[in-house]
């Protein structure tokens, strides 16, 4: 064989090796076709951690004192903490918020904020086994994903479509699961093992938590500062109210809680109106 001839060969086989980074990146490419985003893993991994946990606590916590607060004393440096973080920046951002957008513009966005859990909420229903209340979101994501303009126009509720709200916390609590001690978190506010389970189930249902598009993360950075957002801003006169009359702030935000809670866990109802124990279940 010639020796041009040999040396071409190699010279074509050092071209057809690729560098590792490059192969790195393509295999990263393709493996992104299938699953989530390494952060939304990585998130995933965490709620993970969050369901051994609160499977630990809720099963050997019941109702622990009359409030169900075994660490109150670390809660309520916490929602100091948080008080102070709603003092200095969530509320002045709200309130700006609430100033300069019109009440239109606001509602139009609360509206495809909402749409956007619709399937999330279809998904708990069916869990359930709430066929009807399942048949109405159902209704209501197609509605207002399509006569609405992608949710922004509530048009199922001007056609007399009643909306609810549903997530896997209320699914745990209709099949048995006791809600474990009560909690109260940085940054998020109150809630307790259950609710931090079915938050970590509700990411995992979320269709969009597996799509990929140009600007994902801007849009889905842009979809939980708006919610965030929009629930600061629709609770400044209630806040206010509850602070105004309440001789302990803490407690009085404990109690609603866990009431609001039962009520959604209920469907809307809080027959024994106990706030202390998970009342009985009438799905």
């Amino acid at each position: 064989m010639p020796v041009s001839a040999g040396f071409g060969q190699n010279r074509t086989r050092r071209q057809n090796v690729r560098p590792p980074h490059i192969v790195l990146s393509a295999g990263l490419a393709r493996w992104r076709k299938h699953f989530p985003s390494f952060t939304a893993t990585l998130v995933g991994l965490s709620y993970l951690a969050l369901i051994v946990l609160g499977l630990g606590l809720g099963g050997c916590a019941g109702s622990v004192g009359d409030q169900n607060d075994p660490y109150e004393g670390t809660n309520r440096e916490i929602f100091t903490f948080n008080l102070a973080l709603d003092k200095y920046l969530a509320r002045p951002v709200a309130e700006g918020y609430v100033e300069v957008v019109p009440d239109p513009v606001r509602t139009g966005i609360h509206n495809v904020l909402e749409n956007f859990k619709k399937p999330v909420v279809l998904g708990n229903d069916l869990l359930q086994g709430e066929m009807s209340r399942a048949g109405e979101t159902f209704t209501r994501l197609v509605t207002n994903s399509t006569l609405g303009l992608g949710g922004m126009i509530d048009v199922a509720s001007l056609s007399g479509v009643p909306d609810h709200s549903e997530d896997f916390g209320q699914t745990l609590a209709v099949w048995g699961l006791g809600e474990g001690p009560y909690l109260m978190l940085p940054f998020l506010g109150p809630s307790n093992p259950r609710d931090l389970v079915g938050k970590g189930a509700d990411y995992f249902m979320d269709p969009l938590t597996y799509a990929h598009y140009n600007y994902e993360n801007l849009a889905n950075d842009s979809r939980i500062g708006f919610g965030i957002l929009d629930l600061r801003a629709g609770t400044l006169d209630e806040t206010d109210q509850i602070e105004r009359t309440s001789l302990d702030y803490y407690a009085t935000m404990r109690s609603l809680y866990r009431q609001y809670r039962k009520a959604e866990i209920n469907n809307g109802q809080n027959p024994d109106g106990d706030e202390d124990q998970d009342s009985e279940l009438n799905p």
